[in-house]
């Protein structure tokens, strides 16, 4: 048995399992940066760059005046908003704001005590200062430390590096202190690039961790409402195909069950419909038979009440031939033959069957456009609209048209009238079986509500669509949407 899993208790997961991905990268990038403390900072980017700043003030300095030292410091301090300060390994400020040193600082001061450690080629070189010959190697304190302090919070950056003085033939171990009250630094304590680096990062991340999950919800929406329009336009053939073991899975069985339920029922009525019509076929021909002899031999008064119930039959018998196109067309789709159509002689030969004589028709098809239909659904359908625009076209001057636009890979054919229209609120519905737009129509203002129902029916038995809007100023119009027909060679 397979296990189900709520669409809730999935997001969930895959909530937890990203804030999990998330939180180890976080941490592994933490404890990388601060494995040492605040020092880490000073690996990357930030220390070559306060290393590369302390070597050109200790060049400078070392070929200025020691009178002068605390001019140099205050113009780098008031250049990046951090103050310089100078002191011996001893403890002793040599230059720069006088400064009253933390214990911490002060201790990681006096670490640096004894020779000075190594130092590659810098902007004592570049200045022309001959460079003391290098000291051997030995392990020491590190030549630059970051600390903390609070009351007030302050953030100190110290750089070892060799002082030499005019007048010394030796440099000597020196301490320059970077102080602020920012981690920032003015830029250059913290350097916010591998943040951003790991804050993309853990976006993209997140990004593509959820894209499969989202990918799969929205997939199985779109196919859940694509079904559900195809059947509430009546294709109650459609199946949602779905392997998805949550609500979604669920609901898309629930969705198949329905199609499949509200199929039968509608077929079912269709043929009931069309069973009971072509029952009533029979008595109908007979009663006009008896009728037909009935008049023969009735006299002049009898004959006004013969000729009422031989309306009333015809009524009858033109109600159960409607009924019976209806059921015809309604269960005939599967077997409906798709051949090449030329709409252009199709619409002349239903517009001289069914336009009433005097009826201004205006047929304005191009000979070249070809659909592919079953001839005669689509002629059944035609002729459906043609007869219905004829009867409600005659309140706008009468005037009906027939016309055709091309597509790119369907064609439209288009049947419009001058008429009264349709309640914008009722296009929707016309084309549902037995609907009337006025409720109270009797056999002079309206029929049964089967013939729009009829066309809608032929067309999507030829897979096309069809759909009614109402014109500027007066007017319907009816558009029918087929496929093209390709031709081949």
């Amino acid at each position: 048995m397979k296990l189900r899993f709520p669409l809730s208790v999935r997001i969930l997961a895959w909530l937890c399992l990203n804030l999990l991905f998330l939180g180890l990268g976080v941490y592994l990038f933490v404890k990388v940066q601060f494995h040492l403390g605040l020092d880490s900072l000073l690996l990357g980017r930030a220390g070559d760059r306060i290393q590369a700043l302390s070597d050109l003030i200790a060049g400078e300095l070392s070929e200025s005046a020691r009178s002068s030292w605390n001019t140099v410091l205050s113009r780098y301090s008031e250049a990046y908003q951090v103050r310089f300060l100078l002191f011996a390994p001893d403890g002793e400020q040599e230059s720069g704001e006088p400064t009253t040193l933390p214990a911490a600082v002060f201790r990681r001061l006096r670490e640096g005590q004894g020779r000075p450690e190594p130092r590659p080629p810098g902007a004592m070189e570049m200045r022309g200062i001959q460079p003391p010959p290098p000291a051997l190697p030995r392990r020491g304190p590190s030549p630059k430390f970051m600390l903390r302090t609070d009351n007030p919070t302050r953030y100190w950056v110290g750089v070892r590096l060799p002082m030499l003085e005019q007048g010394r033939p030796r440099p000597r171990p020196a301490t320059l202190l970077l102080v602020s009250d920012s981690m920032r630094g003015g830029g250059l304590f913290f350097d916010p690039t591998p943040w951003a680096v790991v804050g993309l990062g853990a976006l993209l991340f997140s990004v593509l961790f959820w894209s499969p999950l989202v990918h799969g919800i929205t997939h199985a929406i779109a196919k859940i409402n694509q079904a559900t329009r195809q059947i509430a336009e009546g294709r109650f053939e459609v199946r949602i195909d779905s392997q998805r073991r949550d609500e979604l899975g669920a609901l898309a069985q629930a969705i198949n069950r329905m199609a499949a339920r509200l199929q039968g029922f509608v077929s079912g009525q269709k043929r009931f419909l069309g069973d009971i019509a072509h029952e009533l076929c029979s008595p109908i021909a007979r009663v006009q038979v008896a009728l037909g002899i009935l008049e023969q031999r009735a006299d002049q008064k009898q004959l006004e009440y013969v000729g009422l119930v031989r309306e009333e039959m015809e009524e009858m018998s033109k109600l159960v031939n409607e009924l019976l196109s209806f059921s015809r067309a309604g269960l005939g789709p599967k077997q409906a033959q798709l051949v090449p159509v030329k709409l252009s002689d199709l619409a002349r030969r239903v517009v001289e069957r069914e336009a009433p004589s005097g009826q201004n028709v205006e047929v304005q098809v191009d000979d070249s456009l070809v659909a592919s239909a079953d001839p005669e659904l689509l002629s059944r359908a035609v002729a459906n609209l043609v007869r219905n625009a004829a009867t409600y076209a005659s309140s706008g001057g009468g005037k009906i048209e027939v016309s055709a636009a091309a597509h790119a890979e369907s064609i439209s054919l288009i049947v419009s009238d001058r008429g009264p229209g349709v309640p914008e609120d009722m296009l929707e519905r016309i084309f549902d079986p037995f609907f009337r737009v006025e409720a109270s129509r009797s056999r002079e203002t309206g029929g049964v509500g089967l013939g729009l129902a009829i066309v809608k029916t032929c067309v999507e038995a030829c897979g096309g669509t069809v759909k009614a809007s109402n014109r500027a100023p007066t007017g319907l119009r009816v558009e029918i949407e087929l496929a093209r027909h390709k031709t081949t060679g």
